[in-house]
């Protein structure tokens, strides 16, 4: 542990973009050693969209974009790794720099813009770290210059679907122009169908914006229920800038860790009203606590996922989530996370 976090104090001294490949690099390193994921705890083993999680608390997409250490991550004690994004071709994204840190904010912007290595070369690694074990979602995406987009998540969702225990659809980045649309009305409802029918029996998931409003959050969440989506992810980054004190608070992007938590937990609840508790829901945005963590389960989340504050807490954050959270399920007679959701 102690040189686990002589390691993490050092990465937070390079620029943010090298930081993260350079953990990401150490990670799956380690994971090609190979050794034991997070113990089980039975009172946090959860059910949900027919996958049996080890614990709630997830990896969000976005930090191992191209599936390079899933096993270093599951050995962190996540109960779930989501991959990606993940879009047909590859492509570099937007020009750097385009990866801030807010530290004084404990937050991230960036304007990434699904910089990946391409589905074909990110599926198999995928495919190669499912012999290490543990729930592994891909996230998938359009290319920026796609001229069809639902094209290009059916071609994700068909690649990914017999690898994956889960199929993302990634409709709610900012940093891809024009995206956001694809929550909309019959766009939103042409794209859901077409990726139902070719996710075979894979559940699919459908990760969803904060920066929506009332009459929006109704019709997506009705658009969800009658295709037969899995479970929401609710939410990814914000384009609103709450009340910020670091000098890169002026940055384009998506805004991301603990200034998100609020608007995060407010559409949590709205998705969970619109849904009627009918369809599974997993909170992201400012979780960095069991306390977090627990509060959105309460609220109505099946699951949960982090990413930011694994930047600043260090690789010891699962872990410590993952124990807070079960000391209070046993706290108020939770015999498990399902009992407590929306409880």
């Amino acid at each position: 542990m102690a040189i686990s976090s002589l390691f993490h104090r050092a990465t937070l001294a390079l620029p943010p973009e090298r930081a993260h490949d350079v953990a990401l690099g150490a990670l799956a390193r380690w994971g090609a050693l190979g050794g034991p994921l997070g113990g089980t705890m039975p009172r946090l083993e959860t059910r949900v969209a027919g996958i049996d999680f080890p614990n709630p608390v997830g990896l969000a997409a976005g930090l191992d974009k191209d599936a390079r250490a899933v096993a270093g991550l599951m050995r962190l004690g996540f109960g779930s790794v989501e991959v990606g994004t993940l879009t047909p071709r590859a492509q570099p994204g937007n020009p750097r720099p385009r990866l801030f840190r807010l530290a004084e904010d404990r937050a991230i912007i960036n304007r990434m813009g699904f910089n990946n290595g391409g589905l074909a070369a990110g599926v198999a690694r995928a495919a190669a770290a499912r012999r290490h074990g543990g729930v592994l979602g891909i996230n998938v995406g359009a290319n920026k210059d796609a001229t069809d987009r639902v094209a290009d998540y059916v071609a994700g969702v068909s690649a990914a679907a017999p690898v994956a225990d889960y199929v993302t659809i990634n409709v709610s980045s900012p940093n891809t122009p024009g995206l956001r649309d694809l929550q909309h009305g019959a766009a939103l409802a042409e794209l859901l169908a077409a990726c139902v029918a070719a996710r075979g029996t894979t559940p699919l998931f459908l990760k969803v914006a904060p920066d929506l409003q009332a009459a929006l959050v109704d019709s997506i969440a009705r658009a969800a229920l009658d295709a037969g989506i899995d479970a929401l992810i609710v939410s990814n980054t914000t384009v609103s800038r709450p009340p910020l004190r670091s000098a890169h608070a002026g940055e384009a992007g998506g805004l991301s860790g603990a200034p998100l938590r609020a608007l995060a937990a407010e559409r949590l609840a709205d998705f969970r009203r619109a849904t009627g508790g009918a369809l599974p829901l997993i909170a992201v945005g400012g979780i960095d606590s069991g306390a977090e963590a627990y509060a959105r389960i309460r609220a109505g989340a099946n699951l949960v996922q982090v990413y930011t504050a694994l930047i600043y807490e260090g690789p010891g954050l699962p872990r410590r989530i993952v124990a807070e959270l079960a000391a209070r399920l046993a706290r108020d007679g939770f015999a498990s996370v399902a009992e407590a959701v929306g409880a």
